[in-house]
């Protein structure tokens, strides 16, 4: 299954708040009230996302924490990768020369693209478009069943 670090996830909900307000510096122990998360985890991923360019930090008591760029110009994808390392849903993807089948893996090329469209994907997304939040309605995706039901009556 491909799934985020419970830290990634984390850092989402950081990187939303801080979005909300782009502008405002935010201490580290505000993020974390906010947030309801423990500090040690909050200092940590402010840490990592500045040192990935995503923030920017300020040290001194006016100091804190904010977006080094405004939020529309954030792309998940680069959030997941200073946090998680680069998308990729199989070990091929990830880089050539990594998997000892990849020269005589029926499915490496179709995993390629798979990757890519998700990669694809997380790279159009923006922060901004993450941060904001979705109508009340569900949404639902047009997913057929692999097995659909026979017609009624064709028993």
């Amino acid at each position: 299954m491909f799934r985020l670090s419970r830290l990634t996830d984390y850092g989402f909900v950081l990187l939303t708040r801080l979005a909300a307000q782009p502008t405002r510096q935010f201490a580290a122990r505000d993020l974390a009230e906010e947030s309801n998360l423990p500090l040690p985890t909050v200092s940590k991923l402010l840490k990592k996302l500045a040192r990935a360019g995503l923030l920017t930090s300020a040290r001194g008591v006016a100091g804190g924490y904010s977006l080094a760029r405004p939020p529309e110009r954030i792309r998940v994808s680069e959030i997941i990768a200073a946090l998680d390392g680069p998308v990729a849903l199989t070990m091929c993807s990830e880089a050539d020369g990594k998997c000892s089948l990849q020269a005589c893996c029926p499915t490496h090329s179709n995993w390629l693209v798979i990757n890519n469209a998700v990669r694809g994907v997380l790279d159009n997304l923006t922060l901004a478009a993450l941060a904001r939040p979705l109508p009340q309605r569900l949404v639902t995706l047009n997913v057929r069943p692999s097995n659909p039901p026979a017609p009624a009556g064709s028993t």
